[in-house]
């Protein structure tokens, strides 16, 4: 591929939280390669907070797929268009956004071959379901103009989100992100207060970490563990604001969702619990300090799937309940006899 400096690089990716993260590795790679290049990226309405702030993009264009969806897709064609972009990098593997590709006039159009559109497309990838990362996948549509190396995602607190969670870092804490939009990737809340009640001696604070829409169940694991130490900051601190929060933590618990992404993306300790799913599909944690943990048992029905389901098909759920506790204690340990083992001199 020919690859002069582009003037500019409109980067999509309208997918859910944690693909917004990790496409921000291609946002690092485009910006080292090309620093004078004027970098856009197009999300879903809802994922903006993530990037409006970040230090390499020009705009942040949003779709709004809930309220006129179409409508707002053509709307949004309309400005690609007239913004003239030298190469339009499409990330996702749907018609909605091909079309956005293949008519954005772009000179350079580069995407998965899963995408409907991709036979419009200059370039195309084929697109790699296991065995590698997704980072590493999204490189894929991007080595010809940088090289086959990824970068890893990050994104940037601003100043104002490290004010706002300043006064929750000054003791020892943990956080715990205990839902998941998917049932079968998610810990089930027993496990989080047994989790809760091993730790409590160990910390000064746990918080609980997630969207508006887990207040309730955060709500409920916080009074049924029955703990002072326990704070429910769910819908308080905003996603860039969890970040912060994650980076200060002795360690975060996560299930295979989406503030394992926020962890990975400012390398902050993580322990990453999967229960339907598997690292294999491409989604482990990329912090300096992470632990993957899964259930001992060799389970034939596991993984059951790509994503998660809304039940377990088999009805027992025991790629979960069969997790065990000790585990989770023992990535504390590893973690604080690091942190003893690196303060020490030599």
């Amino acid at each position: 591929m020919v690859n002069p400096a582009p003037k500019s690089i409109l980067v999509i990716q309208t997918a859910f939280i944690g693909d917004v993260i990790l496409a921000t590795a291609v946002l690092e790679k485009l910006h080292q390669t090309y620093p004078a290049t004027q970098l856009d990226f197009l999300v879903r309405k809802g994922n903006e907070g993530l990037v409006e702030q970040h230090p390499y993009i020009g705009k942040v264009l949003v779709w709004n797929k809930r309220a006129g969806k179409i409508k707002n897709l053509f709307k949004l064609l309309r400005q690609v268009r007239q913004a003239r972009y030298s190469y339009v990098i499409n990330l996702h593997r749907y018609a909605s956004t091909g079309l956005l590709t293949t008519f954005s006039k772009a000179s350079i159009t580069i995407g998965f071959t899963k995408n409907p559109f991709s036979f419009l497309f200059t370039h195309r990838v084929q697109h790699v379901q296991t065995g590698i990362h997704e980072i590493e996948r999204n490189q894929q549509l991007i080595a010809g103009l940088t090289d086959a190396q990824p970068a890893m995602p990050r994104l940037y607190p601003t100043a104002g989100d490290y004010e706002v969670v300043r006064p929750y870092t000054a003791c020892r804490y943990v956080c715990m992100a205990p839902s998941s939009v998917w049932f079968t990737k998610q810990l089930p809340p027993e496990k989080w207060i047994e989790l809760i009640r091993e730790l409590q001696p160990k910390v000064d604070k746990i918080y609980l970490l997630g969207a508006p829409t887990d207040v309730e169940l955060c709500n409920r694991i916080k009074a049924a563990s029955n703990m002072a130490q326990v704070e429910n900051l769910a819908g308080v601190v905003s996603l860039l604001q969890s970040a912060a929060l994650l980076k200060s933590a002795i360690m975060n618990y996560v299930n295979d969702s989406a503030p394992m992404h926020l962890a990975s993306a400012v390398n902050a300790p993580v322990a990453a619990i999967y229960c339907s799913t598997v690292p294999a599909f491409g989604f482990g944690p990329l912090s300096q300090r992470a632990f993957v943990i899964e259930t001992p048992e060799q389970l034939a029905c596991r993984p059951c799937g790509s994503h998660g389901h809304k039940a377990c098909p088999q009805g027992h759920f025991a790629c979960a309940t069969t997790i065990r506790i000790e585990a989770l204690q023992n990535c504390l340990t590893a973690q604080a006899e690091s942190s003893i083992s690196q303060a020490t001199p030599t």
